[in-house]
């Protein structure tokens, strides 16, 4: 693979059961094309996860085996799987991390529910599927309906239809981070 900008950048994508299959495997695609290193990492429930069509990912680790400080962001896709992925503090404790150290935090669909719980979004303007917009603003975000939001380090997407407009404000995003800081 040829040398260049994002070759350097590290994302975790989260996963577990019933995860949204076009919002894991669209991005996770779209970024190592771009040379992004994309590690899948789930809780450490299973080894292989099944997405809500039935697509499994196999993960490269559990969660708990990576530290905020070896990566450039993390992606929280959604499907049912932000439901599983909450319920886990080290889920939240990284997230709420990277975000403290203003690194890359997106999400997509039901994936801004782990940030409901990893407590960042108060004074934060998202997006995300209507059906969470209630959790979102109680947790202290402003909502808007558009396909992708960025708010400083955070990007958020509404639903699957809107995985273009949100791979290419991740890559925007990433080619202008100063990357990884430890």
């Amino acid at each position: 693979m040829m040398k260049n900008e994002l070759n350097d950048k590290i994302i975790v994508m989260l996963v577990e059961n019933q995860y949204q299959d076009l919002e894991v495997w669209y991005p996770a695609l779209r970024l190592r094309e771009e040379g992004v290193k994309v590690i899948i990492a789930g809780t450490g429930s299973a080894k292989v996860y099944n997405g809500k069509f039935g697509y499994p990912i196999e993960t490269d680790c559990i969660l708990t085996d990576i530290s905020p400080a070896e990566v450039d962001g993390v992606i929280v896709p959604g499907g049912w799987a932000p439901d599983f992925l909450r319920r886990y503090d080290f889920v939240n404790n990284f997230v709420k991390e990277l975000d403290k150290k203003g690194m890359l935090v997106a999400a997509i669909c039901h994936g801004p529910s782990v940030l409901v719980s990893a407590g960042i979004l108060k004074g934060r303007t998202i997006t995300c599927f209507k059906a969470i917009k209630d959790d979102v603003m109680c947790a202290g975000a402003k909502y808007v309906d558009q396909e992708v939001v960025v708010d400083d380090n955070l990007i958020t997407a509404r639903k699957p239809e809107d995985l273009a407009a949100f791979c290419s404000k991740i890559l925007e995003y990433l080619k202008k981070s100063p990357g990884k800081k430890g």
